[in-house]
């Protein structure tokens, strides 16, 4: 089978990784890919995944490659070219491709579409209104006291919400977004939400346009800070499961969100393909959805694919044919193994601007270590060395049959990594084992 992935950050990475695992694979190209997806061989020939000069965005680029190739399996990674429509481009030339065609790709690619869905089918979510007009949204967040999320519509690199705890922060946040118009087209209108309290968690569902079955819950770290300080951004390490759900908390997720969301797309006619990633804050009146994403997370991903000890590939046939009826409710115990930690390493600077062409060191010592992957984010090659190329760099990933197992072998990785101006949490994983750091 050949195989194209697209995207080029640690997400993909870990796919081009997990897939080529797979015996059923002879051939597989990523797009653009990046140094360490490049240095990935197919186990079942040895074949080395080729990176290719086509931008994830490059839709006629990446259609006429997979038709001219005669590509048989198209996995997106990226939510951009899924807001584009990719998926449709490809089916509509009879090309085989995995992911939600570019209506369900709207829970993700438009807030207000994915509220008022919500509000709509009865999930619960945060109070929240949308607005275009600065004015009226300051009033909202005013009601609110301040304190909010003020989330750019549009998709915004994972940086379009900004948390806000008091009225001058949400004015400066709907200011910026509104009249300054720093998001650009995503921040054109804005979802005003109410801040909800309790412990977050990544939930990922894989669907086949009928069904769903959730996999692990995940906890991601998006502030660039220990203790969940400083700015935004796409994500500084993840791991999974988190000991915050029981079976029966797993049941009442499957219950309260994922039904009527099911029943909501039948009643919409959205035809859903590939994984549903809803955010959720476990509050004190009960899980409530934060926003959905219409594919894998970043870095959840990585620890994910970490612990699956089964094809991908095969799970991927089962979304795209509608066979999930015939996988059990509690699939999870027989796909996924043990605990994984993913640590990202970003330059210094991340989430702002960064200096590219830093030197990395002792990648080929981490490596070594037992269960223990490195995923390249943000690299590239230069005179026959691995360097920075963006702002997150790598994502140190180790799974362990414990969580403290699991993270002791991330950080010891990380420690054998050195790159002028590395920067990384040092507290992944500690809400789970109830310390600081």
């Amino acid at each position: 089978m050949k195989v194209l992935v697209i995207g080029s950050g640690g997400r993909e990475h870990a796919l081009v990784w997990k897939l080529a695992q797979s015996p059923r694979v002879s051939t597989m190209w990523c797009a653009p890919g990046n140094a360490g997806i490049a240095a990935e061989a197919l186990a079942s020939n040895g074949t080395p995944v080729q990176c290719l000069n086509l931008a994830a965005e490059n839709l006629s680029g990446l259609l006429a490659f997979a038709a001219e190739k005669r590509v048989d399996l198209t996995v997106v990674g990226p939510d951009n070219p899924l807001a584009m429509g990719i998926v449709d481009q490809f089916q509509e030339k009879g090309l085989r491709i995995w992911g939600p065609n570019q209506r369900a790709a709207q829970f993700e690619s438009s807030k207000a579409f994915s509220q008022a869905f919500m509000e709509k089918y009865g999930i619960p979510t945060a109070r929240s209104k949308t607005f275009s007009l600065a004015g009226a949204a300051k009033r909202f967040a005013a009601e609110l006291r301040g304190r909010c999320a003020v989330k750019a519509d549009g998709l915004a690199l994972g940086k379009g919400v900004l948390l806000c705890r008091s009225e001058e922060e949400a004015f400066r946040a709907i200011d910026d977004m509104l009249v300054h118009q720093k998001y650009g087209a995503a921040g054109r209108q804005v979802v005003i939400q109410e801040l909800l309290e309790g412990m977050e968690i990544s939930l990922h569902a894989l669907c086949d346009g009928r069904v769903s079955r959730l996999f692990p819950t995940a906890q991601d770290h998006k502030r660039v800070g220990e203790g969940d300080t400083g700015a935004n951004t796409g994500g500084m390490g993840a791991y999974s499961p988190t000991p915050f759900l029981d079976a029966a908390g797993m049941e009442q997720m499957a219950d309260r969100i994922l039904a009527p969301w099911e029943r909501g797309c039948r009643g919409e006619g959205i035809d859903f393909r590939g994984i549903l990633y809803p955010g959720v804050m476990l509050t004190r009146n009960g899980p409530k959805v934060l926003e959905f994403n219409a594919r894998f997370g970043d870095p959840e991903t990585q620890a994910y694919l970490m612990l699956m000890s089964k094809d991908l590939l095969d799970l991927i046939d089962l979304s795209l044919d509608g066979g999930l009826e015939g996988l059990t409710k509690d699939f999870v115990a027989s796909y996924f193994r043990g605990v994984a930690v993913c640590v990202v390493m970003a330059s210094a600077g991340y989430p702002g601007p960064c200096e590219k062409g830093k030197v990395i060191r002792g990648l080929e010592e981490a490596g070594r270590l037992p269960r223990t992957k490195v995923f390249h984010a943000g690299t590239a090659r230069a005179d026959g060395e691995f360097v920075t190329n963006g702002g997150r760099v790598l994502g140190v990933t180790a799974a362990g049959a414990t969580l403290a197992e699991a993270r002791a072998r991330a950080y010891q990785a990380v420690r054998k990594i050195q790159f002028d101006g590395a920067q990384y949490r040092r507290d992944i994983g500690a809400k789970a084992l109830g310390s600081a750091t």
